[in-house]
C-alpha cells in the first residue's frame, strides 16, 4: 500500500533497521533474506534522498537525518499496533499476545512471579519476556512496560507508583560477628556482598556512601539481587538488600535479617509505558493485573 508515494510497507522495515542498525539482524527480525533487506534499504534511500544508514568501519551508523526519522516512525509504529491492529474489544481467554517488561530479578521473585501465575490460568495466550533494565527502553518502544525506581523512569511517558519498599542487612545465621543489631562502626568493617550493573548501580549502596562520605570492602560484587542472601552463606560478609526479598528467602535460607545501622530512604518502584500504549485494551488489561498485585504487596 502507498501513501503520498511511500510503501507503507517500508516503514516497518526502516523502524527495524534504524533500530539493529545491522542488516543481518534486521533480516532476522523481518523473516527476509538480507539481499532482500538490502534491497528494501535502497528502495528507502531513494525516497528519502538519503543514506540513511552508512558503514563506519565494522558498523553501520545512521545519518543525522535518520536520526530524526527514528522516533517518529517507532511511535507511528506502536500507534498502528495499539490503536488499529489491535481490537478494541477482547476475551483474556482467547487473546493472543507476547508481552516484553524491564524489570530488576528483585521485582520477579516479589511481584510477577504471582502476577504471570494468574494471568496463565485467565489468559493462557499471552507469552512474556522479562527483559534487563535499561538495555531496553519504553521511550523507545521496545518494551510494553518498565518496572523500575522512580528515579529511572523517563519524561514524556505515562507511569504510575507500586509499591514502597525499604532495605534491610542480611547475614548468616551462624555469623558471629554481629547480634540481631549492627553498629556503623560493625557495618564499614564488615566484607560486603553488593550489586552492580556496569556502569548502573540499582543498589542503595551508591547512595549510603556518598551521603556517610564511607567506603566499605566490597568483597563480592553480583548482577542480581537474588544471589545476595545465597553469597552470605557460610562466611562473614554482609549484604543490604530490599526488605521483601530478604524475607522471601529467610523462608528457605539459614539467614538473619539486621535493621540497617542508618536510616536509608525509601525506595519507590514504578511501572511505566509507551504514550501510544496508554489507550490499548489488552495492555491495560495486563497493566492492571500488576497493579493490583502491587497493591496487595
Amino acid at each position: 500500500m502507498r501513501f503520498e508515494h511511500l510503501d507503507l510497507n517500508l516503514l516497518v522495515a526502516l523502524d527495524v533497521l534504524l533500530d539493529e542498525c545491522n542488516i543481518t539482524r534486521a533480516a532476522e527480525r523481518l523473516n527476509m533474506t538480507q539481499s532482500a533487506t538490502s534491497g528494501v534499504l535502497r528502495r528507502l534511500r531513494l525516497f528519502f534522498e538519503d543514506d540513511l544508514l552508512v558503514q563506519v568501519g565494522r558498523k553501520m551508523q545512521p545519518t543525522p537525518y535518520a536520526l530524526q526519522l527514528q522516533k517518529p516512525v517507532r511511535e507511528v509504529m506502536l500507534k498502528i499496533r495499539s490503536n488499529i491492529i489491535n481490537k478494541r474489544t477482547f476475551d483474556p481467554a482467547t487473546a493472543v499476545r507476547h508481552f516484553r517488561i524491564a524489570s530488576a530479578d528483585f521485582i520477579i521473585t516479589v511481584l510477577l512471579q504471582d502476577v504471570l501465575r494468574e494471568i496463565q490460568s485467565e489468559a493462557p495466550g499471552l507469552t512474556f519476556e522479562i527483559m534487563t533494565p535499561f538495555l531496553l527502553t519504553v521511550e523507545r518502544g521496545e518494551v510494553d512496560f518498565v518496572l523500575v525506581p522512580q528515579r529511572y523512569t523517563v519524561e514524556g511517558h505515562p507511569s504510575e507508583l507500586l509499591f514502597e519498599e525499604e532495605h534491610v542487612c542480611v547475614v548468616c545465621a551462624n555469623n558471629p560477628l554481629v547480634g540481631d543489631t549492627i553498629s556503623f562502626e560493625q557495618y564499614i568493617e564488615m566484607g560486603h556482598v553488593s550489586v552492580g550493573f556496569g556502569s548502573r548501580q540499582l543498589s542503595i549502596e551508591d547512595w549510603f556512601m556518598k551521603q556517610y562520605d564511607v567506603k566499605r570492602r566490597i568483597e563480592v560484587i553480583s548482577n542480581d539481587f537474588n544471589t545476595l542472601p545465597q553469597l552470605v552463606l557460610g562466611t562473614n560478609r554482609i549484604a543490604t538488600m530490599h526488605k521483601r526479598l530478604a524475607e522471601y528467602y529467610a523462608q528457605y535460607l539459614p539467614i538473619r535479617i539486621l535493621p540497617t545501622p542508618v536510616e536509608l530512604p525509601v525506595m519507590r518502584e514504578h511501572i511505566q509505558w509507551h504514550r501510544a500504549l496508554e489507550n490499548d485494551p489488552l495492555h491495560s488489561w495486563v497493566r492492571h493485573k500488576i497493579q493490583s498485585a502491587a497493591a496487595r504487596l
